[in-house]
């Protein structure tokens, strides 16, 4: 559309505005229907996988506010009542005085060795002359803040320090960033053992007894299993600073819905009422893809007098930077009826970065607001802003700051000042938006994102938009919230709903929108907290569900890129790819090993699952050659799959898997459903014979009487057969319903308090699989039978992120994985007619 369109498009939409109405401050109509638990994280802005802030306590303003990776984002709002604030949102962020740097302060001296070293290295007196020297931290060429390049399967680090003198008292804080398994001595003693995990900015309190006058020694030992690898420590003591907006209103209530998350405070004799809306609609791909989120409120009396009121908002740089030792600009700036203050990196090294634990650093991240006389914009200092507003209830604008937020971190502030409140409420809004500018590397062309059509909307239609549509949009996500509230509670029970509600968001914002240089949609996912793939298809598979149910045109936009990757001939294997790059760059497989029979699988099912969503087989024609190539590959060596990795990699490598096996025979089934559809009956029957006749030998090979083995040739073992649930889903009759319902009745006797392991071999489970198992039961009973113990999971889970996929049975605790797209899998109970 071009551009010239657009604006008269918003002159039209602001005539209301002109007239005297200011758009920010109307009522909207819709109300939405909310469901209040306990989240182990609460979505509050969810853009993409760059633009992502969570809440990770049960009070908004318990800890600052911090996005999917642990980084902090911080997002702070207070209300001033009559001269005395009130914090409602997020928490200081009070920097740590540094004592032993980490790399993002300062590269520091270690001595490395990539091979096993002789016992006793962990110890002080340990001779480590032979071991090379080198810059901290160490990893990945082109990770983080990596000094010294790490690319063997391990390494041992030694760091020799002399601490100044500490006071009695003092509290000393070890922070650690590591990825993968790691182990980290102080003076000889293990105070760190993860096991297999990848953490960062781990913040862990130390004995001051434990260090030495004179010489110490933190000794660490990590095992990378792929992908990102990183060691980085440091340690560090209380600032002098002071918090400023120390005290807090009470909050009385968390409650969400599909795309928003409400908060109800008491502030003194006022009553704030705090709503985050991503209008992540499925079915307005324009507006899915705008990256702007609304920080909805209202204001009234409680005590039937008149006060003053005024609303503070604030932001940082910390959302346009990696690390925080960037250069950042930080300025103002105004469209016809929004202003806004916005960050970015003063070099703007645009797609340079790629990775799992790697933020954006290019492009910009505004804090904005409708134009109206109540409401102004800032760039302050971090602690004076807050004076200011605690002092007048305003802040005066400091001018464009350059800086590194390490060393002075810039506060963005709104302050909307409603003056005299009584019982009619108060209302208005502000945005959190960014700009990425380019959004994905594809087969090595940048990519803007979805909404920008091409380059013809910039980006300040974009906000103009969104402040012109404000009311519409939360009517609209009220009515979608409300639709998926009913569906999910009607299929499988308020728990069900509750899972489906925090999931919806999650899995959405772990994906970016673009399109390729033809036009054709692409809906890439980030492989989040795992190993940063993007476009991963055992990613896409878990969750597709979400995605079938509510827009299959997402869902091609997931499928797209790999057929493109092997139509191209860039990838010439006879099997899918397991993915097209490591996020944003999708330039071709960087993982490390091949899922032959798995991703085929994958891509057959779900090409032939947009078949039936659609009523037609039109997508799956396009593809036709090469999902006849993979078709093949199945038949070939699906039925007792040799040694290799499924979608669950990281139980490892192992031969003759049933639950795989499962796959390709559904894959076979489904490519003949296809040939069906399309009027290839000679295709039709012969795969779908071939499909019955593997099942039927299935049966044989895996039968142990009451349940089917993990492995043909392992007697007495059991897995979740979540395959199956597309013999149901898609009435593909392949196998017998008394397959599903004899495993169904096995489960059920090996479910821990926390839900269903995924096999034999371990306590642990992943949660999508178990709503897959589930919804193999015939009865609505059995299937709440197995998502209680889910949902007892989720709001009982100890660790407080976005919501984990992988984790323990018997106690609740994350294994790893966090804030995945996976957990669209949830609503594959929609899917069961």
């Amino acid at each position: 559309m071009p551009k010239l369109k657009i604006k008269q498009i918003i002159a039209l939409l602001v005539v209301g505005i002109l007239l005297g109405a200011c758009a920010k401050k109307l009522n909207t109509v819709t109300e939405t229907v909310t469901t209040e638990l306990r989240a182990p994280a609460y979505p509050l802005i969810t853009i993409d996988p760059y633009t992502s802030a969570w809440s990770m306590a049960d009070q908004l303003f318990d800890k600052p506010i911090q996005h999917w990776t642990g980084k902090t984002h911080s997002l702070i709002g207070a209300i001033r009542v009559d001269d005395r604030v009130y914090r409602f949102m997020g928490k200081e962020d009070i920097p740590l005085k540094t004592l032993l740097p980490m790399a993002k302060e300062e590269a520091w001296d270690g001595k490395y060795s990539f091979e096993a070293p002789s016992k006793g290295w962990e110890q002080p007196e340990f001779e480590d002359r032979s071991w090379k020297s080198g810059k901290g931290a160490y990893g990945t060429s082109g990770s983080l803040v990596s000094n010294t390049v790490w690319e063997a399967p391990e390494i041992w680090v030694r760091r020799e320090f002399t601490l100044p003198e500490v006071s009695v008292g003092q509290n000393l804080y070890l922070i650690y960033s590591h990825d993968d398994d790691f182990e980290l001595y102080l003076n000889g003693k293990e105070i760190v053992n993860t096991g297999n995990s990848a953490n960062w900015n781990i913040i862990l309190k130390i004995d001051a007894d434990q260090l030495k006058q004179g010489k110490n020694v933190i000794a660490a030992h990590c095992l990378d299993r792929g992908g990102l690898a990183y060691v980085d420590f440091g340690i560090f003591t209380d600032s002098d600073q002071k918090e400023q907006f120390s005290e807090t209103a009470i909050q009385t209530k968390v409650a969400m819905s599909a795309t928003q998350t409400h908060y109800n405070f008491t502030c003194g004799p006022i009553d704030l009422k705090l709503e985050f809306v991503s209008p992540l609609l499925p079915g307005n791909l324009d507006l899915l893809s705008r990256p702007v989120n609304y920080i909805n409120y209202e204001v009234v009396s409680n005590d039937g007098s008149e006060h003053d009121v005024q609303v503070y908002f604030e932001t940082t740089p910390e959302w346009a930077v990696n690390e925080v030792n960037q250069e950042v600009e930080v300025s103002l700036g105004e469209t016809a009826e929004v202003r806004y203050v916005k960050a970015g990196t003063t070099e703007q090294p645009v797609l340079r970065k790629k990775g799992d634990h790697v933020r954006i650093d290019w492009g910009y991240v505004y804090l904005a607001t409708g134009k109206d006389e109540n409401s102004s914009v800032a760039v302050g200092d971090y602690v004076k802003a807050k004076e200011s507003f605690i002092g007048s209830g305003s802040v005066e604008d400091g001018g464009k700051i350059v800086t590194k937020p390490n060393k002075e971190m810039p506060a963005m502030v709104c302050v909307e000042d409603l003056g005299k409140v009584y019982d009619d409420a108060a209302r208005g809004y502000v945005m959190i938006a960014y700009d990425d500018i380019e959004s994905i590397q594809y087969f090595g062309n940048n990519l803007k994102a979805w909404w920008t059509k091409e380059g013809t909307v910039s980006f300040a239609d974009a906000l103009e938009l969104a402040v012109v549509e404000h009311d519409q949009i939360i009517n609209n996500c009220a009515d979608f919230d409300n639709q998926l509230w009913a569906e999910t509670v009607a299929a499988g029970g308020k728990e069900y709903a509750d899972l489906c509600v925090l999931a919806f968001r999650q899995s959405i914002a772990a994906h970016k929108l673009v399109k390729d240089t033809e036009g054709n949609i692409l809906f890439l996912s980030k492989e989040n907290f795992s190993n940063g793939s993007i476009g991963t298809v055992d990613v896409t598979y878990p969750s597709a569900p979400l995605y079938l149910k509510y827009n299959p045109e997402l869902l091609k936009g997931m499928l797209n890129p790999i057929f493109y990757y092997s139509e191209s001939g860039k990838w010439t294997k006879p099997f899918a790819a397991h993915d097209v790059g490591t996020y944003p760059k999708a330039n071709g497989q960087t993982y490390g090993g091949d899922m032959p029979v798995e991703e085929c699988g994958n891509m057959i099912i779900l090409t032939a699952a947009i078949a039936e969503a659609e009523g037609d087989a039109d997508y799956a024609a396009k593809h036709w050659d090469v999902l006849t190539t993979w078709s093949n590959y199945l038949l070939d060596n699906g039925l007792d799959p040799d040694n290799q990795l499924c979608t669950d990699d990281f139980a490892g490598h192992f031969a003759h898997n049933v639950n795989l096996s499962v796959k390709a025979i559904m894959g076979i089934a489904c490519y003949g459903r296809m040939a069906k559809m399309l009027g290839k009956k000679d295709i039709a029957e012969k795969y779908t014979s071939v499909a019955k006749e593997m099942a039927v030998k299935w049966i044989e090979m895996a039968n142990e009487g009451d349940h089917y083995r993990l492995t043909f040739d392992k007697k007495g073992t059991w897995s979740q057969k979540y395959n199956l649930v597309w013999n149901k889903l898609m009435n593909l009759g392949i196998f017998p319903e008394e397959v599903a319902q004899t495993e169904i009745a096995y489960y059920l006797t090996k479910q821990n308090k926390y839900g269903l392991p995924l096999d034999n071999r371990r306590t642990y489970t992943k949660s999508d699989w178990i709503v897959w198992t589930a919804t193999l039961a015939q009865d609505k009973v059995t299937f709440q039978k197995f998502i209680a113990p889910l949902h007892d999971f989720v709001t009982e889970t100890p660790d407080r992120v976005p919501m984990t996929d992988w984790y323990e049975t018997p106690d609740a605790n994350q294994v790893a994985f966090q804030a995945r797209s996976v957990v669209g899998g949830y609503f594959i109970k929609l899917l069961d007619k």
